[in-house]
């Protein structure tokens, strides 16, 4: 079993910047694929970005460019850092992991058996 616990959320202006953290504890000797996911109200959860244990990472393309996913090994910690955020990047964040040296995409939601239980981050001026 693992853990996830996310952190980081918050209130922020469009076109500011928010940087979230997740830490997996438990199980965590094995190779450990994390993501971020997010959900909007009244819209599905969709993938953000994934990174897998050797840093190669998988962005959804409206976000790559805006957001930066990356991994800290030693601390068993992803993290998110969000930059121009917009008012439709309102949501709730999560964070998501699966065991295995090779990351599902940021597709394939139900490939992640693990999740925390959000973070909320509203954009709005």
């Amino acid at each position: 079993q693992v853990q996830l616990v996310e952190s980081g959320g918050g209130s922020v202006q469009p076109g500011g910047s928010l940087r979230l953290s997740c830490a997996a504890s438990g199980d965590t000797a094995s190779p450990l694929c994390m993501g971020w996911f997010r959900q909007a109200p009244g819209k599905e959860r969709e993938g953000v970005a994934v990174i897998d244990s050797g840093g190669y990472t998988n962005y959804a393309d409206s976000m790559e460019g805006r957001f930066r996913i990356s991994r800290d090994n030693a601390k068993n910690t992803i993290y998110l850092q969000m930059y121009s955020l917009k008012p439709e990047d309102t949501a709730l964040y999560y964070c998501a992991a699966h065991q295995g040296a090779v990351c599902a995409g940021y597709r394939s939601r139900g490939s992640y058996n693990y999740w925390g239980q959000g973070t909320q981050v509203t954009v709005s001026s």
